[in-house]
């Protein structure tokens, strides 16, 4: 399926319901229920093409038909695999078509699925009944049979590709509050693999740095005296580590921004329009927040701008916590982005918007509120002058921002994912970690990983990485990339020969092939870096929009690893590749449960091709490392855990667009006693100046 095409589904719960439906009908109808393929279509690959839908867009082709995806998980067969379909017209869809193949090269094995939460259900049945064959030991360390206990499960499981083997960890839970603080030492291996429940097995059992067979042996192992055991009392109340409860009551309240005429944005649909700004918004239930068209003054800039992936990669000295490398996209980025909370998460009049998905149900679910947009106040200047010399005056303009704005909730960590228009025909894309911290049971050499939060808490340390698209398209859908940077030349003075300066030039380049175009994290890159059209603006220069990235990554995982290429694209801070049809995206939901052998490998997408005046992708990493410390209890704050990137016109206009924006008068009126007071300074400096007579 054509990506692109999703720009023009505006309810993709319908969407998928429909979807649902042909497919399976199809299994137990005559085909002409549901046709194999699209009516009068001979190759059953061949679908609405890029420029169909771009000549829609553009006002001169006929609406593509709509489209949707089903993704199937079919157990009960000699070839246990998942399919997935493309059916449509939506909303009655008529024909359906295999793209597995097409997209992966091949079946999907049923292993790689994500887990469902039936099948977490089933584990956590299984995980009880171990649990109650300790319960001397459960009762003496934890104050606990068992049932009180919250089980946090780890990804990926296992070593090689085929396995399902998932280290569980246990922690003390309290009504209202985070659990993710308070780990009683346990863990536990379960093997989860078979399509047979009933062979499902616990592999291995981990308490406070040693590794038993089974819970039967730790049981004895505690009665025989042979335990080292630490006893942790079951949290209670105010005792509670990193509640969220108020310990004071509220203050006065802060300041709020208002609308004194109403919003100067409009939404209809999935469309919002804002200052000559335009932008198509949407939300996919795994890989999150995407936007499509974006447009400034009827120029379309950017034809995709999505989250790809998050990954969060930990370290830690128990099973669980060295082990974890969550692809948060596998989970559900989409999906578990809930109800915004006015006032808090986003502004009072924010503009909230409902967000529907169907995933493991035979109906549609709707996240109400979750996706927010609204227009910000930055309380700083966009641009300003004051002069006092020759005249007196001040220009400026205010800094005001159209935000779209999710949260999603991924287990114990939240993100919080901004898209930011500026009058100045930037664009940017901004991410914030909050959240509960993972952490391990503090034992041994524990803060070699981390730091100690709690009497028995490590912060365990970790990496977030997160990874967007970008198809920019700069003044048409053919660019170049162009780099510019600094160097200094040694020059001898023109008046003085004798001597030499040290004179910065700017050195330009346009890279020519995707390898040249493919920087690696953590080292330098230029610091110029644009879309380039062919075409000049009024000076001379291509019409460019530049790359900014702001971001502090920790070290990737070594290419050595195993799972490396499941998550190669975090090998770059920045690649550009040609647009293909075939590469929709950077990763696929099926990398997390079989990383060892990736459905989609991104590192094979750079490929040496030419990059000169073709339409081009931008994939673009951000993140940082996080060393948890006591301050990230009761929550990590979001200050200083921002990272993302900017899209910025670079000679795309003549002079900055914000100009045609009106704001402070550029000729502000000094009062009469300001003009003074100038005056006076000006004749004072004039005095101290004046040789003496």
């Amino acid at each position: 399926m054509n990506v692109k095409t999703l720009l023009i589904l505006l309810l993709l719960a319908l969407a998928t319901i429909f979807a649902l439906v042909c497919v399976l009908l199809t299994r137990g109808r005559a085909p002409s229920a549901c046709q194999h393929q699209p009516p009068g279509q001979e190759d059953p690959d061949d679908g609405q093409s890029l420029a169909e839908v771009l000549r829609f867009l553009d006002g001169g082709g006929a609406r593509p038909p709509r489209e949707a995806l089903a993704v199937l998980y079919f157990g009960n067969q000699p070839e246990p695999n998942v399919t997935e379909y493309v059916v449509g017209p939506l909303p009655r869809p008529v024909y359906h078509r295999d793209v597995t193949v097409q997209k992966y090269g091949g079946k999907v094995p049923y292993h790689r699925r994500p887990v469902t939460g039936k099948e977490y259900v089933d584990i956590n049945g299984l995980i009880q009944r171990e649990l109650r064959k300790a319960p001397r030991f459960l009762a003496a360390c934890c104050e606990s049979d068992g049932t009180d206990l919250a089980v946090l499960t780890t990804a990926p499981r296992g070593f090689k590709s085929g396995d399902r083997e998932t280290w569980f960890v246990l922690f003390h839970s309290v009504a209202g509050t985070g659990y993710y603080l308070s780990p009683v030492g346990l863990e536990l291996l379960v093997d989860h693999r078979d399509l047979h429940i009933s062979r499902w097995r616990l592999r291995k059992v981990f308490y406070n740095g040693r590794y038993f067979a089974s819970m039967e042996h730790l049981e004895d192992a505690f009665v025989d005296n042979l335990l080292d055991m630490v006893r942790i009392e079951k949290p209670l109340g105010e005792e509670v580590l990193g509640s969220m409860r108020p310990r004071r009551p509220p203050g006065s309240p802060g300041p709020l921004q208002y609308e004194p005429q109403g919003p100067r944005y409009s939404v209809r649909d999935n469309r919002v329009t804002f200052q000559g700004w335009s932008i198509a918004f949407g939300m996919n239930p795994n890989s999150g927040p995407r936007l499509f068209d974006i447009r400034f003054h009827g120029e379309r800039i950017v034809y995709e701008l999505s989250l790809q992936e998050a990954l969060a990669l930990y370290g830690s000295n128990c099973p669980g916590g060295m082990s974890t490398r969550y692809f948060d996209g596998s989970f559900g980025i989409g999906r578990f982005a809930y109800e915004l909370v006015r006032g808090l998460d986003c502004p009072y009049m924010a503009t909230y918007v409902d967000r529907h998905y169907l995933a493991e149900s035979d109906t549609p679910k709707t996240n109400r509120n979750s996706l927010c947009i609204f227009e910000h106040d930055a309380g700083f200047p966009l641009r300003r002058h004051f002069s006092d010399s020759q005249s007196f005056y001040y220009g400026g303009l205010r800094k005001n921002t159209l935000v779209i704005r999710a949260v999603s909730t991924l287990i114990n960590y939240d993100y919080i994912w901004d898209f930011m228009f500026h009058s100045s025909g930037a664009v940017e894309v901004r991410v914030h970690a909050t959240g509960y911290i993972s952490t391990s049971f503090l034992h041994g050499r524990g803060t070699d990983y981390g730091n100690r939060v709690g009497p028995h808490t490590l912060g365990t340390m970790h990496l977030h990485h997160i990874h967007y698209k970008v198809d920019l398209d700069v003044d048409g859908q053919l660019n170049s990339l162009e780099t510019q940077d600094m160097e200094y030349e040694l020059v001898k003075d023109p008046w003085s020969m004798q001597n030499t300066i040290e004179r910065p030039y700017l050195r330009r380049e346009r890279l020519e092939r995707e390898d040249e175009a493919a920087f690696p994290l953590n080292t330098p890159m230029p610091r110029y870096l644009s879309f380039a059209s062919s075409k000049p603006n009024k000076w001379g220069h291509p019409r460019s929009y530049r790359i900014q990235i702001v971001s502090f990554t920790g070290e990737h995982l070594p290419t050595s690893s195993s799972m490396e290429r499941s998550i190669s694209w975090g090998r770059y801070q920045l690649a550009v590749t040609r647009r293909k049809e075939e590469e929709p995206t950077s990763t696929s939901v099926y990398n997390q449960n079989d990383p060892w052998t990736p459905t989609v490998v991104f590192a094979d997408f750079i490929n040496n091709e030419t990059i000169t005046n073709e339409d081009l992708v931008a994939w673009i990493s951000v993140g940082f490392l996080h060393i948890p410390h006591a301050e990230d209890v009761p929550n990590t704050v979001t200050v200083g855990n921002g990272v993302g990137f900017f899209l910025r016109p670079y000679n795309y206009f003549d002079e900055d667009p914000s100009s045609l924006l009106l704001g402070i008068p550029a000729m502000l009126r000094v009062t009469a006693r300001a003009v003074a007071a100038l005056q006076h300074r000006s004749r004072s400096e004039k005095v101290l100046r004046s040789p003496p007579q």
